[in-house]
């Protein structure tokens, strides 16, 4: 079976270096580098199922490196910080980051993070389910695919946002609690102060348009409920 490969930034090696062993031990092949640059050129030169990134760099800071990753294509991001600031990791979640893990942090956490997104990641995942056509209005969201359209024009949706849509699509006229969706879609349970479900829904609100506060309703005080009329093909 062929270990995945995680590209691990951080620039502090007493950290990165430890870090590296562990994963190493759990099954995972590791390339470990200490700046965005060295990261990019590893990026250019393999093929990586996660990249696991310091927000706090030398030079490019991982938010920058993580907008370039995202600009061209799909591979998940875990953001590691020392800050716990509600804004940075609000910040680092909107840009599309799979998750986010503050310093410091207990490996066996950071283990748990890792399959699960890794989980997400593959083709069979637990979000996916079978393969179907569903239409709500004038939108199609193809899960073979994993894309979503308007009228026949492409809407582009990260992971993260193709992942909650299709969850609260499957589950159309139920309310949905920032728990349940938090665990649906990222394979974690929420802390007190966690709002990465309400900018997930933010963001995929404007992907939708017009159309998207009729459609993804806030249930005050319970969560959020996808109120359109769901065909499946």
């Amino acid at each position: 079976m062929t270990k995945p490969h995680l590209l691990l930034v951080e620039d502090e090696p007493a950290i990165r270096t430890p870090l590296k062993r562990f994963l190493e031990r759990e099954g995972f092949r590791i390339t470990d580098v200490g700046d965005a640059k060295a990261a990019r050129d590893a990026l250019d030169k393999g093929a990586f199922a996660l990249a696991i990134l310091d927000i706090m760099l030398p030079g490019e800071d991982g938010l920058s490196l993580a907008r370039a990753i995202r600009a061209g294509g799909e591979l998940p991001i875990l953001f590691l910080s020392a800050r716990a600031e509600d804004i940075d990791r609000i910040v680092g979640l909107e840009m599309g980051a799979d998750d986010y893990l503050t310093k410091p942090f207990n490996p066996r956490e950071l283990l748990a993070r890792i399959k699960a997104i890794l989980r997400r990641a593959e083709p069979n995942g637990p979000v996916e389910g079978d393969d179907h056509v569903y239409r709500f209005g004038p939108f199609k969201l193809d899960s073979s695919a994993q894309t979503l359209s308007r009228d026949g024009d492409a809407i582009a949706l990260t992971g993260g946002d193709y992942r909650l849509l299709l969850c609260m699509v499957e589950r159309a006229g139920r309310t949905l609690s920032r728990d349940q969706l938090l665990d649906l879609t990222k394979g974690r349970q929420a802390d007190p102060f966690d709002r990465a479900i309400d900018n997930a829904v933010m963001r995929l609100r404007k992907k939708l348009g017009e159309d998207g506060p009729e459609l993804i309703k806030t249930v005050h005080g319970l969560g959020y409920s996808f109120a359109g009329k769901v065909e499946t093909a």
